[in-house]
């Protein structure tokens, strides 16, 4: 059996949803499960829906707005289908019920209460469509199958019941139909309540059910052929690279290699599952791959992050930075969740560069305070070089002020102004 994972972009409308069937029908007879996120940029708007509701402003011209997009999809795929438009306007009367709930303050879990209906939007039609298309499929709901504990926003995922839960679903569903589809990104608890995986999470839920289910093989399909040795966007140049091992797509997604999240990979790795990158316009070709396989290549590979916020730490009595405030500095860090995306520490002080929302990056900074002196630059942008050559090196760094250097003997990372 095979997981298949489409992301935003590969459904973000009809033309994109049609082309989905169609790949699907090529492998017509094998057992598959598709595991599909929120369509387009609806994440993005459903955080701008928790935004106003957050706020107690009226939502209810958003929700309208959400919901148009989604049934101008279905209408152009199934013109007057009124089965299709009642499924999906049974899911607005409950994000509708959601809404009327006065807000409870805790932001991260009415994040995941309302961001969490982009996939159940998303799997819900295009689910449907496939079943009038000739597609037999069954639709299972991931909140009830990926069970993970109360960390909102980013759950951490109970194995064992997971294991047992998607053993026994999906085991079942085939001998039905051979497609399930199920939504990437969300997960619940044991109380049923949603939990979310962090953002880019639809991969690692496509890697969540192929450790579970012993896939022979996890294929993320992408708008681009393969792995890039960077993002085409930026660097007009880049190239595909045809296969990686295990520990060299490790490394890249460490340090933020936005095709692949960074918790895909370790459970793959841990029963030798391959996974493949392709592209969901030309679905015959090979794409690439990361798997037990030598390194074949050491061409440079560019990975920028924006919007990065450089914190420096001091201490206040101009004490060394030893043990004892590391620890200290590490757990504020945890217990804020602060994602660290590069550190370096002198004598006197500590810097970090992060990717964390504002928010909570002041509430952590506010805890240092009393003991630390904190300077932060905002809007700064990490660049990390895998492989690194003087002319890669040069490229990114040409007319740009640099903050912070780290090198090692594979990598090379700046943050730049």
């Amino acid at each position: 059996m095979q997981v298949f994972k489409f992301g935003g972009a590969s459904v973000k409308d009809a033309p994109a949803i049609r082309n989905l069937s169609n790949i699907l029908r090529l492998f017509s007879g094998e057992e598959l499960v598709v595991v599909i996120s929120a369509m387009g940029k609806t994440t993005n708007f459903l955080e701008r829906l928790l935004k106003a509701y957050s706020n107690q402003e009226n939502t209810s011209s958003l929700v309208e707005e959400l919901m148009r997009y989604h049934l101008d999809v279905l209408e152009e795929l199934l013109p007057g289908d009124n089965e299709g438009r009642g499924r999906l306007t049974s899911l607005q009367q409950e994000l509708e019920n959601r809404l009327a709930v006065p807000y409870s303050g805790r932001y991260d879990y009415e994040y995941d209460q309302i961001v969490s209906f982009g996939e159940l939007l998303s799997t819900t039609l295009i689910s449907y469509y496939l079943q009038q298309v000739g597609v037999s499929n069954t639709w299972l709901n991931a909140t009830e199958l990926v069970i993970t504990d109360t960390t909102y926003r980013e759950g951490k995922v109970d194995w064992e019941q997971t294991a047992s839960k998607i053993c026994t679903a999906v085991p079942l569903a085939w001998k039905n139909q051979y497609v399930v589809v199920t939504q990437g990104f969300i997960g619940g608890t044991d109380e049923g309540t949603r939990v979310t995986l962090g953002r880019e999470g639809s991969d690692y839920t496509a890697a969540i059910f192929a450790y579970c289910l012993d896939a022979s093989r996890v294929t993320i399909w992408k708008d681009v052929p393969g792995l890039l040795n960077a993002d085409p966007k930026r660097f007009p140049d880049a190239v595909k690279l045809d296969q990686l091992p295990y520990q060299e797509a490790l490394e890249l997604s460490y340090y933020g290699a936005s095709v692949i999240h960074p918790k895909t990979l370790k459970p793959l790795q841990n029963k030798h599952i391959p996974l493949f990158v392709k592209s969901f316009f030309h679905p015959e070709d090979p794409g690439s791959m990361i798997g037990d396989c030598q390194l074949s290549t050491t061409i440079p590979s560019f990975i920028v992050k924006d919007h990065q916020t450089l914190l420096t730490i001091f201490p206040k009595d101009f004490s060394f930075v030893a043990e004892e405030n590391l620890s200290e500095i590490f757990t504020l860090f945890a217990k804020h969740r602060v994602h660290i995306n590069m550190m370096q520490n002198s004598a006197l002080s500590f810097s970090v560069c992060t990717g964390t929302e504002i928010e909570r990056l002041k509430a952590c900074v506010a805890e240092f305070q009393p003991r630390y002196k904190v300077k932060y630059n905002e809007q700064v942008t990490l660049v990390t070089i895998r492989h690194y050559t003087p002319e890669a090196i040069k490229r990114v760094i040409e007319g740009r002020t640099i903050l912070l250097r780290q090198t090692s003997r594979t990598t090379i990372q700046y943050v730049l102004l």
